[in-house]
Order: C-alpha cells, then sequence, then structure tokens
C-alpha cells in the first residue's frame, strides 16, 4: 500500500499541505491540487498504469464541487476510489454521495489515523470490486446488498449511517449484517478486515 498515489483535492491551502505532508510521512505518493479543474487537467495528461491510486475530496468547493467533481469522473468513466472529508454540515451531502458511489466521508478535523486507513479501506474495496485475485472466494457468496454493507463496514461506518447511505431501515443493515458475517465464516471486525484484504 506504500507505494499508492493519492490525489488530494482542497481549496483550502494549509489543509492541502499539512494533509499531503501527513500522507506523504505514511509513505503515500501525492498529488494535491486546489481545484476540481485542476485535478482533472492533470489527470487527463497522466499515463496510469497498474499503480493503486485515490482521490481524497473536500465536498464544498469554488469553481467545481467535490459532488460536481464526482460526477464528472463518473461521465468520463475514471472509476478512482473516493474519499471525501467535509464540514460536520455536509454530512448529508457526504451521504448522498456515499449513495452514488464514494468509498467514504470523513468530517473535519479528523485524526491522522482516520484518513489513513479510510484511503487504505478505499483501495482495498476498490480492488475486490475489480476482481483482483487478492480477493477471498468467500466474497462470491455475497449478494450485492451485503458487499455494499461489508464495505461500509470495513470504512468503519456505524448501522445508522450505513441505513442513511442505502436507504434501508437499522434493523435490516443489521439483518445483512448478520448475514454477511456467517457466509463469510467471521465472528469479528478484525477478522471480517482480513477477508476484505484478501488475508482469510
Amino acid at each position: 500500500m506504500t507505494e499508492a498515489r493519492i490525489y488530494l483535492v482542497d481549496d483550502n491551502d494549509g489543509f492541502r499541505e499539512s494533509t499531503a505532508w501527513l500522507l506523504e510521512t505514511a509513505g503515500f505518493e501525492v498529488q494535491a491540487y486546489a481545484s476540481g479543474p485542476a485535478f482533472l487537467d492533470a489527470y487527463a495528461g497522466e499515463r496510469h498504469g497498474t499503480q493503486p491510486c485515490c482521490l481524497v475530496s473536500d465536498i464544498r468547493m469554488p469553481l467545481m464541487s467535490g459532488l460536481q467533481l464526482q460526477e464528472e469522473l463518473r461521465r468520463r468513466g475514471i472509476g478512482l476510489p473516493l474519499v471525501f472529508v467535509t464540514a460536520h454540515g455536509d454530512v448529508p451531502l457526504a451521504v448522498e454521495a456515499m449513495r452514488k458511489g464514494a468509498s467514504n466521508f470523513l468530517e473535519k478535523p479528523f485524526s491522522d489515523e482516520a484518513v489513513i486507513d479510510a484511503i487504505r479501506a478505499a483501495i482495498v474495496n476498490a480492488r475486490n470490486h475489480a476482481g483482483s485475485e487478492a480477493g477471498d472466494d468467500r466474497l462470491a457468496k455475497l449478494s450485492p446488498r451485503e458487499r455494499q454493507v461489508m464495505d461500509l463496514v470495513v470504512a468503519s461506518k456505524p448501522n445508522k449511517i450505513i441505513a442513511d447511505v442505502l436507504g434501508i431501515s437499522v434493523k435490516t443493515v443489521e439483518l445483512h449484517r448478520s448475514n454477511m458475517m456467517n457466509k463469510l465464516g467471521v465472528r469479528s471486525l478484525p477478522e471480517l478486515m482480513k477477508v476484505a484484504l484478501g488475508h482469510g
């Protein structure tokens, strides 16, 4: 995971610089941009190989919001795993973004560990969805809904947030979560993480 490339998009210079430094210290390669259009222009001119990548973007920005950036990526067929960072009041927007395929969202201010873990989980989930050989055969037993629940559990989201993201009740989340754990043969979150990481 140390060779993953992180694209960081945030219009706040101080936040962008401090977060880039944090991620580089954690071993990631970081490319930082002050706006969505600047990132899109640079990304379009790059050659893309097999290096794992992740986009970390603010939601509220001038020129192009995080949601507009997400929509433009979708329109261009760019399937980057996406982690949103957001102020407290933007959580409903972030939930909507996750419904549209974002991997996670973090409320500012967040801990160093939270953003690093969110990025790693987003990359792992993207690999699993792409049918990587690192995936576990047990994952094929899951229904699409159970797979969604698993991804959100691995992203450390509580049942209430999972229910909001998927548009279902908390009880239904609990049912899918129980079925998912049973199918995978795991009893705890650490065991689930091992399966999601392909080391089950």
